[in-house]
C-alpha cells in the first residue's frame, strides 16, 4: 500500500485527509517561500495567483521528497548528516520506496490583489473591512511526487494543479470584525479567515470545492493520484 507524506504543517489539511480516511505522515518543508517566488518571477515573469500557489506547492513537495531520498541514502551508507545533539537524526528516516509526497499552498485573491497571512492584528482588521460584503477567490496549489520503487508501481512522476474557489464574505460590522480578530485565528491563515473554524459563520457561500478553501482539495488530489496509477482507496487507513 502506498504511503502518503504531507509536506505541510497545516492542521486543517491534516484533518481534511483524516476525515476522508487517509492518515498521512507529516514532514514539514523548509522552503523559503519568498525566494521561491522571486526566482520563479525572474524566470517566468509576473505570476498570477493560481500559478504562484502551484510553484510553491511544487517547491514544498520536491524539497521534502529530496530530503526523504537523502535520508535513505545516508542510512544505506551509514552516514549521519545533520544529527541532533542527542544523536537523533534531524532528517526524516522513513524509507521512501513506497511514498508519495503531496505539497500544498494557498492564497486569497481579492480585487486583483493576492493576500496571504496577515502580519498582525491591524492588518487582519483592515483586510476584513475591505473584504466584508465582497467576494474573493481562494487558490490552493497541489503537487505530488511519486517516490515509489519500480516494483511498487512507481512512475517517477511529479505533477500538480490548482483548485480555485470563489468565496462571498458576509457584511460584518466593526464589532464582529474586532471580535473575530481577537480570537487570533485570522492571523494564522491565508486571507485572514477559515471556513472550517471560527470564521465559518462569516462566509455566506462559495462556488467551487469546499475542501479547496480549507487548503487541500480532495477531488483534485484524487485526480492527481489517479494519473500516477494510485487509486484513492489504496491510501485509506480507516
Amino acid at each position: 500500500m502506498p504511503r502518503l507524506v504531507l509536506a505541510s504543517q497545516s492542521p486543517a489539511r491534516l484533518a481534511t485527509l483524516k476525515s476522508a480516511g487517509v492518515t498521512p505522515e507529516v514532514v514539514v518543508s523548509g522552503v523559503d517561500e519568498d525566494k521561491v517566488l522571486a526566482d520563479a518571477t525572474e524566470r517566468f515573469g509576473e505570476l498570477d495567483p493560481a500559478d504562484a500557489v502551484l510553484v510553491l506547492a511544487q517547491a514544498k513537495a520536491e524539497e521534502v521528497a529530496s530530503r526523504l531520498e537523502d535520508a535513505r541514502d545516508n542510512a544505506e551508507s551509514g552516514a549521519s548528516d545533520g544529527d541532533d545533539p542527542d544523536g537523533t537524526p534531524s532528517e526524516p528516516a522513513e524509507d521512501p520506496a513506497d511514498v508519495i509526497v503531496v505539497g500544498c499552498d494557498s492564497m486569497l485573491e481579492f480585487d486583483g490583489v493576492v493576500v496571504g497571512k496577515p502580519a498582525d492584528a491591524e492588518v487582519a482588521r483592515e483586510r476584513w473591512r475591505s473584504m466584508r460584503g465582497g467576494k474573493g477567490v481562494l487558490h490552493s496549489g497541489h503537487w505530488v511526487v511519486d517516490l515509489r520503487d519500480d516494483d511498487a508501481g512507481g512512475t517517477g512522476g511529479t505533477l500538480g494543479s490548482t483548485s480555485s474557489t470563489t468565496i462571498w464574505f458576509a457584511d460584518l460590522d466593526d464589532d464582529e470584525i474586532d471580535a473575530y480578530i481577537a480570537t487570533g485565528e485570522p492571523l494564522h491563515v491565508a486571507g485572514a479567515f477559515t471556513i472550517d473554524g471560527l470564521g465559518g459563520p462569516y462566509i455566506e457561500r462559495i462556488e467551487g470545492d469546499h475542501h479547496g478553501v480549507v487548503g487541500l482539495s480532495l477531488p483534485l488530489l484524487r485526480e492527481l493520484l489517479a494519473e500516477l496509477g494510485v487509486p484513492w482507496r489504496s491510501l485509506r487507513t480507516s
